[in-house]
């Protein structure tokens, strides 16, 4: 009996099937926490790079092609 649960053991140890969802999930949890942490200076980053877009578009003369 202890034999047949150390290959059953042995053979769920050895199963990689569903291994690649996991590696997923794990990347996309660092990524979010990473997120979580450096909130405040990636919505700074963005906000900048937005009105900096925003300042070049209100520097485009339209009527002057």
């Amino acid at each position: 009996m202890l034999n047949y649960m150390y290959l059953k053991f042995m053979n769920f140890m050895k199963d990689e099937e569903g291994l690649g969802t996991l590696e997923i999930i794990l990347i996309i949890v660092v990524l979010v926490g990473i997120a979580l942490i450096f909130r405040e200076t990636i919505t700074e980053w963005v906000r900048k790079l937005l009105d900096n877009i925003g300042d070049g578009i209100d520097g485009l003369d339209v009527n002057n092609p």
